[in-house]
């Protein structure tokens, strides 16, 4: 598998269940929400202008990955909708890893470029590294309409957030 035929078989409908624990304060949260993986040309307006945001060429673009997701927290909690456009650039000597361009609807929130390892297990590891922040997502499928995630957020030196989430395929995408 490479890493334009895991975000095809990511692409379509998700139901996703989370439960988070944030060390600092040691507090447990739980959620739900819709996602919807959508699969985008290279050529399309929003890659374009990620790429150009970044510094990075379309050649060798194979296409960009759009997630939205409209999130139900905890019970009095406030609702949350946005997006987030990951384009994954393959390293030419191995295209099991390269380089992850991201983007966030949140306008707060810069455009900044990370890293992805497929391994062999083929469970995706995303790497972003901010200035003050480092964050590690591993997605993997248990079956191919359940996929399953775990993430963790370093503030600084010491781990802030953790999570996990089971995603249920509702609608696989159009053929």
């Amino acid at each position: 598998m490479d890493i334009k035929e895991f975000f095809e078989l990511s692409a379509g409908k998700w139901f996703c269940q989370r439960t988070s624990y944030n060390l600092e304060n040691q507090q447990v949260q739980s959620g739900k929400s819709d996602l919807t993986i959508e699969i985008l040309a290279g050529d399309s307006s929003d890659a374009i202008a990620l790429c150009q945001k970044q510094g990075q060429t379309q050649e060798n673009l194979w296409g960009a990955v759009k997630v939205s997701w409209d999130n139900s927290g905890d019970y009095g909690k406030n609702k949350q909708v946005g997006s987030t456009l990951l384009i994954p650039i393959p390293n030419p000597d191995n295209d099991r890893a390269g380089q992850l361009l991201y983007s966030s609807s949140n306008v707060s929130e810069p455009a900044i470029a990370g890293r992805y390892i497929l391994g062999e297990d083929d469970a995706l590891t995303l790497i972003v590294e901010g200035k003050d922040t480092y964050s590690e997502e591993r997605i993997w499928f248990a079956s191919p309409n359940l996929r399953l995630r775990a993430s963790l957020i370093k503030n600084n030196s010491d781990f802030s957030r953790t999570a996990f989430y089971s995603e249920i395929r509702r609608i696989p995408p159009k053929e």
